[in-house]
């Protein structure tokens, strides 16, 4: 019978091997560690109850130039000329005069007068109210994009005791 030479086989890792597959080894543990850490990220986000969030608020700062319309609400003859008047010597930037309407047909019937915040800046309506005496109460926010206003000034039958007519007799 014949011999058989049977070759041992040397199974030495190589060492560029084994410094390859650490490496990826460790690629692998990064990835794992970092998946996890977004999983749960999300899932508190998800989980999170939003009305627990602390909102900071928004400290709002009145515009240098503030433009705005004066509406006659009382039906007062002259009465938002001379609040027009007072404005301007106010520098307020009164860019419009004209009569309250309501759905298109003018309304005399205002009791009191209030000032309508336009674009959402209340700090605006805030200065032309303390401008003219007015309670900020009285102050409403109807924001419309349409108007190129930041505040608009609807004098209402108390119009005589505000600082227009007040401080000037």
């Amino acid at each position: 019978m014949a011999k058989r030479r049977v070759k041992k086989s040397e199974n030495k890792p190589d060492i560029k091997d084994t410094t390859i597959n650490i490496f990826y080894n460790l690629i692998i543990f990064f990835l794992v560690v970092l998946i996890v850490y977004l999983s749960y990220s999300a899932y508190l986000k998800i989980v999170q109850n939003p009305a627990k969030e602390i909102k900071e608020e928004k400290k709002e700062v009145a515009a240098e130039i503030i433009q705005l319309d004066v509406l006659n609400g009382c039906g007062v003859s002259g009465v938002a000329d001379r609040f027009t008047d007072f404005l301007r010597a106010h520098d307020f930037d009164v860019v419009e005069l004209g009569n309250y309407t309501v759905k298109g047909k003018i309304n005399y019937n205002v009791d009191e007068t209030f000032v309508i915040d336009r674009i959402g800046n209340k700090a605006n309506a805030i200065k032309v109210a303390e401008a003219l005496g007015i309670e900020q109460v009285k102050i409403i926010q109807q924001i419309n994009e349409n108007y190129f206003l930041d505040v608009s000034l609807v004098i209402g039958k108390d119009y005589y005791k505000l600082k227009p007519i007040i401080g000037s007799e």
